[in-house]
């Protein structure tokens, strides 16, 4: 059986939904947005891999069908909601490739939340049913997307700490700061890759190699994106016991000679570690090396520890004084953070750091869970609904306008009101604004079509993706206040 099997990729109520429109509906028109959320603007990024790999030719075919007729007609133990007919149909009139349009964003375009960033529908009026059908489907693309967000806050973060207290010219190693080691924490290898490749929309620092793979196979680059580094583990570090550890270190630099190599340090008392092992013992080997030895503190407060490691560094290394005033350890060392690492810590590190008098450019960063995991769909509260439809030959403007009641218990509108009608998404005076379909005829839609009548219609390289989404990084100062919503 094919696991990917279309047919079978919805919600099970879906499957009702052709008998429930009203007779005479022959148009389904639906759209996307972030309504809202942690941030105030989503990257969009990954409906290309959605299409690619589930929507793009033959969706699916007539074996599909049939295994999915008994699967179907078991899950409702009736024979009236599944409709076999409706996906014959497909396949008799297109060879099971869809009649949909899907209009969307660039990807790795930054859009501020409660905007369009696509609309799908459907393009044959006997298959209005079909549109919402791939909800359950696209609605997926959230992941990708608040994944490729949540890079971008941090970059964010991380450019306007490099430009108040980095050396000049160490913006350009920004892209190596966050380093994706997510792996092992997400639900699945898909997720692996959706959520690294998200991830290097931004940056290149990775050990999630199916990120670059799926950027390769889906976004039309020969290149590897994702970068590493050789680096322990303490399986490695703790082998001979604690009374070995000078010695595995010591095997440590003689394994890579030149180069960078990172090294977990605090399998037992991290300040001794570096102030006696690499600050004395092995502190001429380091200084001698045609590389970077990257110290891991792996447990503790990040920021007490932090601060620790570093004092004893400066004092064992040295130190020079930046351009800006702040501390830089020399070339040969540097600190990798990789525990307890999230949006908010990782502003509070630099922080830290900066109010200590020490540069940005002494640190990098390593983030899991809370890069590829710790997220949700209403991280930035996604909803895919319809805006219109047509019914008996009569366009009709669809939207829902709920309530709700606050604390005070007033009855107040709720932010799941939808919007209605045709949408376009334009920009205006440098601002991105959603619009219905005929508004601001002069001003050209933002969204292009990407999919139409199982044809792929925009084909984005990794290459753009990434332009896109460093073109709001540049010569910009962030309020990164500004960006984040309240949370109640």
């Amino acid at each position: 059986m094919n696991r990917n099997n279309l047919i079978l990729l919805a919600d099970a109520y879906k499957y009702s939904h052709h008998k429930l429109y009203y007779p005479g509906t022959k148009k389904v028109y639906s759209y996307l947005e972030s309504r809202g959320g942690k941030f105030n603007s989503t990257v969009f990024y990954g409906l290309q891999y959605f299409i690619k790999e589930y929507l793009e030719g033959i969706a699916f075919t007539q074996q599909d069908l049939d295994e999915a007729i008994p699967i179907l007609k078991e899950v409702f133990g009736r024979d009236d909601v599944f409709d076999p007919s409706k996906f014959q149909y497909i396949l008799d009139k297109y060879n099971g490739k869809l009649p949909i349009k899907i209009k969307a964003v660039p990807e790795g375009t930054e859009v501020p939340v409660s905007n369009v960033l696509l609309t799908i529908e459907n393009t044959d009026p006997n298959c209005f049913w079909l549109t919402n059908f791939l909800e359950s489907l696209l609605m997926q693309v959230w992941y990708p997307i608040t994944v490729a967000t949540i890079s971008k806050e941090i970059k964010k973060v991380l450019t306007n700490f490099y430009r108040e207290t980095a050396s000049n010219g160490a913006e350009a190693g920004i892209e190596y700061v966050l380093n994706d080691f997510g792996l092992r924490g997400v639900s699945s290898v898909e997720s692996a890759g959706l959520g690294g490749s998200a991830h290097l929309v931004n940056f290149q620092g990775s050990d999630t190699i199916i990120g670059s793979v799926l950027a390769q196979k889906y976004y039309n680059t020969s290149t590897i994106y994702g970068k590493s580094v050789p680096a322990t583990e303490h399986s490695i570090c703790t082998l001979l016991g604690e009374k070995g550890e000078l010695d595995i270190f010591k095997h440590v630099l003689n394994s890579f000679p030149t180069g960078i190599v990172a090294c977990v340090s605090d399998s037992y008392n991290i300040f001794k570690a570096c102030e006696e092992y690499w600050g004395e013992d092995l502190k001429t080997q380091i200084m001698e090396r045609e590389g970077v030895l990257v110290i891991r503190p792996d447990s503790g407060d990040p920021i007490k520890t932090l601060l620790r490691i570093f004092d004893i560094l400066f004092d064992k290394f040295g130190y020079t004084i930046n351009e800006k005033g702040f501390k830089v350890l020399p070339p040969q060392v540097r600190v990798i953070q990789g525990d307890g690492v999230n949006y908010d810590a990782i502003k509070n590190i630099f922080q830290a750091l900066k109010e200590n008098k020490i540069s940005a450019e002494n640190l990098v960063l390593g983030m899991g869970g809370a890069l590829l995991q710790k997220l949700d769909r209403d991280t930035q509260k996604f909803a895919l609904k319809c805006s219109y439809a047509e019914i008996n030959d009569e366009g009709v403007i669809v939207q829902k306008s709920p309530t709700e009641m606050d604390e005070n218990g007033n009855i107040t509108e709720s932010f799941k009101k939808s919007k209605g009608g045709r949408l376009k998404l334009i920009k205006s005076e440098g601002a991105f604004k959603t619009v219905n379909e005929h508004e601001y005829p002069e001003i050209e839609d933002e969204l292009d079509t990407v999919f139409e009548n199982g044809e792929i219609i925009q084909d984005w390289t990794f290459e753009q993706v990434r332009a896109n989404a460093n073109n709001t990084l540049n010569d910009k100062q962030y309020d990164l206040k500004s960006n984040i919503q309240s949370i109640t």
